[in-house]
């Protein structure tokens, strides 16, 4: 089993704060053509699996794009696990030593 030395709970609980960073500073984030594409027919495969009669039939034209807007909270959540780590990798000894 792979064991996960200082260095990289660091990189990794930086990467998780700017993450949370990045959430909280946007309000949302506007899909392009090619994902809502794709979340538009996950979606629409959804649907008709749920849909007992299968009578569901997608629109025939151009998709609009999606528009994603996270919850408060997951800023939130990414930004504590972030310094959770990044703390933690400062109270282990370093590599080597």
């Amino acid at each position: 089993m792979v064991e996960i030395n200082r260095n990289q709970y660091f990189l990794i609980g930086l990467v998780l704060l700017f993450l949370g960073l990045q959430v909280r500073m946007v309000e949302s984030y506007v899909l392009n053509e090619k994902a809502s594409r794709f979340v538009s027919d996950r979606l629409t495969m959804l649907a008709s699996n749920n849909d007992s009669d299968g009578a569901f039939m997608p629109a025939a034209g151009p998709k609009p794009r999606h528009t994603l807007r996270p919850p408060v909270w997951l800023g939130y959540a990414l930004i504590s696990v972030g310094a959770v780590l990044v703390l933690h990798s400062l109270a282990m000894r370093r590599p080597g030593g």
